[in-house]
């Protein structure tokens, strides 16, 4: 049964690191892993984007971690090989680490591609490892903003403008909400309190998590979701707030 470890950045500290290993069940320099980067395709530079997990050029540990091996797991490419061969690549992983991005394009991508139906039946144990919009569109539902969506595959609930307030003032918003993969009922908001993420910060978190419809858990860079055997757990060093509890 698939276990979850839903962060901001990535593996960013020791207690992290040691749920992990934990939810695996062995050291990670033993574990197969797999890494999902499909999920910036849509922002400019994307290729970009892609690239700093997998060299290394990121704040969170996540692809450069000693792992026995990794592989890339790209989500668009899967509608057109042999279902049998991608997902026996899957059976032979103990961790998906999805990256960050789109949200509503990587849960476009996930349903596409099959990998929906298949998390939610892969007869193994095996640890999916999200990062920010990784984080937010396995859940059932989940919610962006944005100052000019992207485009793209990926069709919103629904769209709405909001308004949050800042030190510089003002700034306008529009509010994306989205359907999930969907083994949670609850959501995420990453990078809480993180001044390089002004929507997610003090009042404009709690606006943010006032407009879904579940459970939200705003998680900053140093704290993950951990959920097995259907428990929710936080793993923390620093700051996390859970709303509409």
């Amino acid at each position: 049964m698939i276990k979850l470890l839903l962060t901001s950045s990535g593996i960013s500290n020791k207690s992290i690191r040691d749920t992990l290993e934990q939810l695996i069940g062995k050291p990670i320099s033993e574990s197969n892993a797999l890494f999902v980067p499909t999920g910036v395709y849509p922002f400019a530079g994307g290729p970009n984007y892609a690239w700093w997990p997998i060299a290394g050029k990121m704040k969170g540990a996540l692809v450069d971690m000693g792992w026995k091996t990794m592989g890339l797991f790209e989500l668009t490419a899967l509608p057109s090989i042999k279902k049998d061969i991608w997902v026996s690549s899957l059976q032979d992983a103990d961790a998906l680490l999805v990256w960050g991005g789109d949200p509503l394009y990587l849960a476009y991508w996930f349903e596409q591609s099959g990998l929906t139906e298949v998390l939610t039946s892969l007869n193994k144990d095996m640890v999916y490892v999200g990062v920010s919009a990784g984080s937010m569109a396995v859940n059932a539902i989940f919610d962006e903003t944005a100052s000019n969506p992207r485009g793209g595959s990926g069709t919103p609930l629904t769209m709405e403008n909001v308004v949050f307030n800042t030190e510089e003032g003002e700034i306008s918003r529009t509010f994306v909400t989205g359907k999930g993969a969907g083994p949670t009922d609850f959501a995420v908001i990453p990078h809480f309190n993180n001044p390089d993420f002004q929507d997610a910060c003090g009042l404009n978190a709690e606006k943010w998590a006032a407009k879904i419809p579940a459970a939200v858990y705003a998680i900053d860079e140093q704290t993950a979701i951990k959920v097995a055997d259907g428990t929710v757990g936080v793993v923390s060093e620093g700051n996390w707030k859970l709303f509409n509890a």
